[in-house]
């Protein structure tokens, strides 16, 4: 395996499945039975999850940002949760951290105990973002990925890789996807492939990021394995 600790960041509307309900139980058993792959391959897995198939603080309207994202970070708190009895179901064995206090229902998050969690083979969950408003996910997943020590950040979209242009956009027909593309490109260019905070994250970090296609075969094992799918987001 190339990667021996990763941290994959999932989209609260995959957990719907492409359904109209809030979680899909064929999409939950898949991924479960991924991560399983991945863990028997002797990966150690960090899971942190989006909240889109709830609330997103741009839903807000004319609401305060800040409380029109708190209740976006306590909505993938449920996700999470969501996450963990789909893993435990699967034989997993999981846990959820989050980054402000939610006993009893997850344990407050800390490097060294989510550290720990993975070296004993559990599935660590992170719910909450980062507790704050205006940061999103995808920042969030930099940041856990650092203090757990990833050696890589799987984003599993439903789109295979980072483009040039928009690829479901008017000249999207033109849009040309990159084999591999760096944080500063991405910060420069302003591509849509994580949100810049998280880039310059990644870029003090060190840490690099695989974009892919969710709904490709055996999508997770295969980025963790190294193969060439979707694109590799490098630092600098």
């Amino acid at each position: 395996m190339k990667y021996r600790r990763i941290l994959l960041k999932l989209s609260g509307e995959a957990l719907s499945g492409g359904t109209d309900r809030l979680y899909d139980d064929t999409f939950l058993r898949e991924i479960s039975s991924e991560i399983a792959a991945c863990v028997d391959a002797g990966v150690e897995v960090a899971v942190i999850v989006g909240a889109g198939n709830i609330w997103r603080g741009r839903q807000g309207g004319e609401m305060d940002r800040c409380t029109a994202d708190a209740m976006g970070i306590l909505a993938t708190v449920i996700n999470a949760i969501a996450l963990s009895d789909a893993f435990r179901r699967a034989g997993l064995r999981a846990r959820v951290m989050t980054a402000t206090l939610m006993q009893p229902f997850a344990e407050l998050f800390t490097p060294d105990a989510a550290r720990q969690a993975l070296g004993r083979g559990e599935v660590v969950i992170f719910g909450g973002g980062l507790g704050e408003a205006w940061f999103s996910t995808d920042t969030a997943a930099s940041l856990r990925a650092a203090q757990i020590e990833a050696d890589a950040i799987l984003l599993a979209k439903t789109v295979d890789g980072v483009y040039d242009r928009d690829p479901h956009g008017p000249d999207g027909q033109n849009a040309q996807r990159y084999k591999s593309v760096s944080c500063s490109r991405i910060i420069g260019e302003k591509l849509h492939a994580i949100d810049l905070t998280a880039a310059a994250l990644n870029l003090e970090s060190g840490i690099p990021a695989v974009a892919f296609a969710l709904s490709e075969p055996r999508a997770i094992l295969r980025a963790a394995e190294g193969e060439e799918i979707g694109t590799v987001i490098t630092p600098d």
